[in-house]
């Protein structure tokens, strides 16, 4: 097995709680019936969320991507990402325990067809 795929079954078996959060109202194309994957991999990233479908990624964020290293080096993937179509918006755990509801109606808007 490649080591991405390595990777990203590592990070589904270690998620956070907002991550996991955020995953029980997603799967099961429990939003506007968008189907989604979580951590999956993409070029050489492995990726919080995506709709293929909707070109839509979804990082969760937590407090270590406030620094300015973390920063920078969001920035760079956003930018390799969005460069294979997708468009990459980023939520924060705390947005996710606060306002789901919120972040799900900012998803679901966002989601786009082809």
């Amino acid at each position: 097995m490649d080591r991405l795929k390595t990777r990203a079954r590592n990070l589904r078996a270690s998620q956070t709680s907002a991550e996991s959060k955020l995953w029980q109202a997603l799967r099961n194309r429990r939003l506007a019936h968008w189907k989604f994957r979580r951590q999956h991999s993409i070029d050489r990233y492995v990726v919080d969320f995506v709709s293929l479908a909707g070109k839509l990624i979804v990082e969760v964020d937590g407090a270590t991507h406030a620094e300015a290293a973390e920063i920078a080096r969001d920035e760079e993937r956003t930018k390799a990402l969005e460069a294979f179509g997708f468009l990459v918006v980023r939520v924060t755990n705390t947005e996710v325990y606060d306002n789901l509801e919120g972040v799900l109606e900012m998803i679901a808007g966002t989601l786009r067809f082809d």
